[in-house]
């Protein structure tokens, strides 16, 4: 299993992982400061994400957005 993901979205990627929450607004696509913040908030709770997909367990980030990335 990766160690980190990588969320990449036009030449541009964030490792969901490790990455602050300004990080992750600025790289993905549908995300702004609010729901960067419930990303964090989700990996410091439940730990580190196995798959991009995961992100849909966040508040907020639907399938859409993960498709976008």
């Amino acid at each position: 299993m990766a160690h980190w993901l990588q969320a990449a979205s036009q030449h541009r990627a964030a490792d969901l992982n490790s990455a602050s929450a300004e990080q992750l607004a600025a790289t993905l696509v549908g995300v702004g400061a609010a729901k960067a913040q419930a990303i964090i908030r989700y990996r410091d709770e439940v730990g580190p994400f196995r798959s991009v997909e995961e992100l849909e367990e966040v508040k907020g980030i639907g399938p859409s957005v993960v498709k976008r990335n």
